[in-house]
């Protein structure tokens, strides 16, 4: 009996974090981030795969990440700088950091 209920729970919890997943896609979508980005190639900016790398096991990732989308940034990925994200609130910079980190 146990079983079935542990399974059913997996499945949900499976599900719930795709989804999370798919919608910060979607809000770096809507906010323009693909434009420049992809999850796991170069575009003109890198890879997110890359910057989850970059950056793995720092206890300040999110906060540095999602100053750099807020702010812009250069000279870290090459010699094209990145803009500042006028579009993007804080709360959605952290969203957008901590999901880039995810995907490793």
């Amino acid at each position: 009996m146990k079983k079935p209920l542990i399974t059913a729970a997996l499945l949900i919890c499976t599900l719930f974090a795709s989804q999370v997943a798919l919608a910060n896609q979607a809000l770096a979508t809507a906010k323009n981030c693909m434009a420049c980005h992809a999850i796991d190639k170069k575009v003109l900016g890198p890879a997110y795969k890359d910057v989850a790398a970059k950056y793995a096991g720092q206890k300040d990732a999110v906060a540095k990440l999602s100053a750099k989308i807020l702010k812009g940034g250069g000279g870290v990925w090459g010699p094209v700088p990145m803009p500042a994200n006028a579009q993007v609130s804080e709360a959605e910079a952290k969203i957008l950091a901590a999901w880039v980190l995810s995907l490793k």
